[in-house]
């Protein structure tokens, strides 16, 4: 339990958090960099000038430089704000999966067109919404799921967003949302039963989803995905093309890996597929070896554990949901990508934070960390246990 005034729980602005972020960040534009690294560029031997080079390379440089205003302008948005208007910006996120879903005829899928080819991917924003309006029930409700009008409506809340990414064909980003509202209710105080329960009836309708996608004919893909990744042998070498070129990469790196901008390397010659965005581990594997993926995982390691401790001295029960929100988002996208890129966990097409090429991502991560700072820097020590809701069940970790 904190104690009242302890500088373990004081308001305060948290730079080791930002300067992990970023620094992670900045050599997210080298890798992409180094993943579209072409010989046909008339760059000159120097890090930057390869940068600029790379068309990707740029426009993930681009949205890097944006990074600070996003994180400064949540940062100093008003708190209270925030956790009162948790549903505008649900509604606002739900909205854009409409507008993305309504131009789909028109083959914009799960991506909305902005300007100078540029385009949002709403299902990344819908993420942040869904933490913010589990966190604002969270606040006001010490036994989640506990009757069933309360669990109804919090159900029917994060199932809207959910079903309207699946339509997107956007199973990734609803996996990482489940993941997500699990991890959330548990440290929330929802009884492990309960916590079973829904996870036994999730698999169950993820089940039913599936074979219903498996009749219509529409969904074969990721049939075939969780097949490859099961057994090999029951699909075509194609299936497995992806995964097997990154593995290859990957080990190819060695201990301290081939070095940046190789040439006659698997990032030059493109053998592996999409090795800029969803697979850039497998360009990190080869260019920096297994010191430099290591430290990446470690870099990972540290942000999560900063976060964990900063909502252990949270105890603002919406500000600790948000934290701990935040931080299972993060850990899924890691584990999953690491693991899809290393053969160990099915293909999903999740990004790798902070790293994977795109827009949406890094800005919506950038929010993420955002938001974890706007509750660090205002929390109060009037903010103690006894002036504010408390988390029972697991709580006593994090009170």
């Amino acid at each position: 339990m904190v104690l009242n005034g302890s500088r373990r729980s004081r308001a305060h602005f948290d730079l080791p958090l930002l300067l992990l972020v970023f620094g992670l960040a900045a050599f997210g534009v080298l890798a992409v960099s180094v993943a579209t690294f072409s010989t046909a560029s008339e760059a000159e031997d120097t890090l930057l000038n390869y940068i600029v080079a790379s068309y990707y390379g740029m426009r993930q440089a681009i949205f890097f430089l944006i990074s600070p205003v996003i994180i400064g302008v949540i940062v100093y948005c008003p708190y209270e704000f925030i956790r009162r208007r948790s549903t505008l910006f649900y509604f606002f996120a739900c909205g854009l999966l409409l507008i993305a879903l309504a131009g789909e005829a028109a083959g914009v899928k799960a991506w909305i067109d902005i300007i100078w080819g540029y385009t949002l991917q709403p299902s990344e924003f819908v993420k942040l919404a869904c933490i913010i309006v589990t966190a604002k029930y969270l606040e006001t409700n010490d036994n989640p799921m506990g009757d069933i009008k309360g669990a109804g409506r919090l159900i029917m809340l994060v199932g809207i967003p959910w079903l309207l990414t699946l339509a997107q064909g956007e199973m990734g980003s609803v996996m990482v949302m489940v993941f997500v509202f699990g991890v959330m209710l548990f440290f929330g105080g929802i009884r492990i039963r309960t916590l079973l329960g829904i996870v036994a009836a999730g698999v169950i309708a993820i089940g039913l989803l599936y074979g219903l996608t498996v009749a219509s004919g529409t969904d074969n893909y990721r049939i075939t995905r969780i097949l490859s990744f099961v057994d090999p042998t029951l699909v075509d070498s194609n299936a497995t093309y992806q995964v097997d070129q990154s593995k290859i990469a990957i080990g190819s790196g060695g201990a301290s890996g081939l070095g940046m901008f190789v040439q006659g390397s698997f990032s030059q010659l493109d053998y592996v597929p999409e090795d800029w965005t969803d697979f850039i581990f497998s360009t990190i594997g080869e260019a920096w070896g297994f010191v430099g993926s290591g430290l990446v995982i470690l870099i990972y390691l540290l942000i999560i554990l900063r976060m964990m401790y900063l909502a252990r001295y949270t105890t603002d029960r919406f500000g600790q949901m948000v934290i701990i929100g935040v931080m299972g988002m993060l850990l899924f996208h890691v584990f999953e990508n690491v693991g899809m890129t290393t053969g160990l966990t099915p293909v999903t097409g999740i990004p790798l934070p902070f790293l994977s090429y795109g827009g949406s991502n890094l800005v919506t991560n950038m929010a993420g960390i955002g938001l974890v700072l706007n509750v660090v820097k205002n929390r109060s020590v009037l903010s103690m246990p006894g002036l504010a809701p408390q988390t029972k069940a697991r709580g006593k970790y994090y009170q």
